[in-house]
């Protein structure tokens, strides 16, 4: 039986939840029954692999946040597609998609919780409550998430990331990559992700300066690019700015995450909860050890004191201790990341992805059939 699915989110910039999609629309592929299409808000296409994907990609761009146009545009294309399954990645998406389901009984897959965090009044706490009702099913990638959004329990599934391990088969060599960045320390440590509020890079940069007043022969490199990049460039002491690294956003981030040797992930929890971090998922899967926070999603994929360290919010002292005794255990460093990777290929695998998101859309049609019969 054919299988139409209609894909939507706001764009295809740097992302955890971005690259999740492609990979998704990628592993939908290889089913001969599935067909695909998507459909973007923003014409912001960063990811090469979407350029090379085998699906119509549809750029409805809205001339206002909240265009009304995009509904009609929405309308022509399902007219034209007829999709069996609507599969919406973010909070306004799921609002532009909410009549198809209210008029055409279209089914609805919800997927706009992707953090761990659910403020009450906030926009996704609003859009929330206007469209879990309405929803088929609710995904999160993360069981912090589902219960930080009170999803309801008929209706919530976890569909953790899963890594593609041939991401890793065309890195650079790490001389190559170190040469690139102009580094020559012994040691790097590593931190990917937006620099804006749902970070902590003020912590990371802190606990940096701690552990260079005592050693010399470490690179902090901060990987990544945002709003927020001139306020935590301002915090750097002039003796360490060769020391603590800005490389902008970098497209072969797996090359850059090989020369690690620790990966970092510290998170501003008085604004954001992870959900299960792409960041993460990539340190682990290029066996590096982690230190990150604790909290949300970040519980479930790191395993304290086994695959990493899990820190309190803020510890600066925290954070430059684990960073130390690390850097002091390469054994350690070694058998956390290995585990790590394990994990990933046990937990966060690929396959298994694909499969729980196609045994949902199986699950949701199943009941339509039901319902009319």
């Amino acid at each position: 039986m054919m299988m139409k699915i209609l894909l939507i989110t706001d764009h295809l910039y740097t992302g955890g939840k971005e690259r999740r999609l492609l990979g998704l629309i990628k592993g939908l592929l290889a089913y001969p029954d599935i067909i695909c299409e998507l459909v973007i808000l923003k014409d912001l296409i960063i990811y090469e692999e979407a350029k090379h994907l085998n699906v119509p990609i549809h750029i409805f761009k809205r001339r206002i946040k909240k265009d009304p146009m995009v509904f009609f545009k929405l309308y022509r294309l399902y007219r034209k597609f007829k999709p069996d399954i609507i599969h919406s990645w973010g909070t306004m998406t799921s609002i532009y998609v909410l009549p198809f389901k209210l008029f055409f009984r279209v089914k609805l897959v919800n997927a706009m919780v992707t953090n761990a965090i659910c403020k009450r009044y906030s926009k996704a706490w609003v859009r929330s409550k206007i469209t879990f009702p309405f929803s088929d099913k609710i995904v999160s990638n993360s069981s912090a998430g589902i219960s930080a959004y009170k999803v309801p329990a008929t209706k919530a599934c976890v569909i953790n990331n899963g890594f593609d391990f041939n991401r890793l088969k065309n890195i650079k060599e790490a001389i190559l990559v170190r040469k690139q960045l102009n580094l020559n320390t012994d040691y790097v440590i590593g931190m990917v992700g937006t620099i804006d509020y749902r970070k902590d890079y003020k912590t990371y940069v802190s606990g940096a300066h701690e552990v260079l007043k005592k050693r010399s022969d470490i690179t902090f490199l901060i990987v990544g690019e945002g709003e927020n990049i001139n306020n935590i460039k301002q915090d750097i002491k002039p003796e360490d700015k060769s020391k603590i690294v800005f490389t902008g956003r970098q497209k072969d981030v797996e090359s850059i995450i090989n020369i690690f040797d620790i990966g970092v992930l510290l998170t501003n929890t008085r604004n954001h909860l992870e959900g299960i971090s792409n960041t993460i998922m990539e340190y682990m899967a290029s066996a590096k050890p982690v230190i990150a926070t604790i909290g949300g999603g970040t519980n479930e994929i790191v395993i304290n004191n086994e695959t990493g360290f899990l820190i309190t919010p803020f510890s600066v002292d925290e954070f430059a201790e684990k960073i130390e005794y690390l850097l002091n255990n390469s054994n350690l460093r070694k058998e956390m990341g290995e585990k790590g990777r394990q994990r990933i290929k046990g937990n966060f695998n690929f396959e298994k992805m694909i499969l729980s998101t196609i045994k949902i859309y199986n699950e949701v049609l199943a009941e339509e059939s039901i319902t009319k019969n």
